[in-house]
């Protein structure tokens, strides 16, 4: 049984096993329920990641999942780097092929033209756009960094705005 931290943005909330039986993983993920909502379960690979599930709450404030995957859906992670909990909705992450199409603001248009990576997603009132993050590359929206909260989405780092429906860039919160 190999063991990993299990994270929540970046912090410790748990730990996540994996037991290998035949042609078969056992994950076990167990934290303390970050707050009220449903919570998903995930494992984090070098090259890949798996969802795993609803974490479920187990008396008082923990919450446990335990689940089975073949060979075949856990062969695309590659070695297994760490569990991380995160909101059910994080998962709705959709690719922007062309991210300054996602905008009006001619200053918004002209910083995120060939921009590649980029991923969003909508939620009453707010536009998600993630960049991308390399600290040795020039960042298109340097300087809006203050509103950014860098995350980890789909195994790579990424830094997350949230934009009202003015477009007008609002502060870090728990739906990044």
């Amino acid at each position: 049984m190999d063991k990993f931290p299990l994270l929540r943005n970046g912090s410790p909330a748990g730990e996540l096993t994996a037991e290998r039986e035949a042609l078969y993983t056992w994950f076990t993920a167990r934290c303390a329920l970050p707050e009220e909502g449903l919570w998903c379960a995930w494992a984090v690979g070098e090259r890949g990641e798996l969802r795993l599930g609803i974490l479920e709450p187990e008396g008082g404030q923990t919450a446990v999942l335990r689940r089975r995957f073949s060979q075949r859906m856990t062969a695309p992670l590659g070695r297994l780097l760490r569990g991380e909990v995160r909101p059910a909705g994080a998962a709705l992450w959709s690719p922007a092929a062309e991210p300054e199409r996602l905008f009006q603001s001619p200053w918004l248009r002209q910083r995120l033209r060939n921009v590649q990576g980029a991923l969003t997603r909508t939620e009453p009132d707010l536009r998600f756009l993630a960049l991308p993050w390399d600290c040795r590359q020039p960042f298109p929206l340097a300087t809006l960094f203050c509103f950014a909260s860098l995350r980890t989405i789909r195994g790579g780092s990424y830094m997350v705005f949230a934009f009202d429906s003015r477009e007008t860039p609002v502060f870090p919160h728990e739906k990044m």
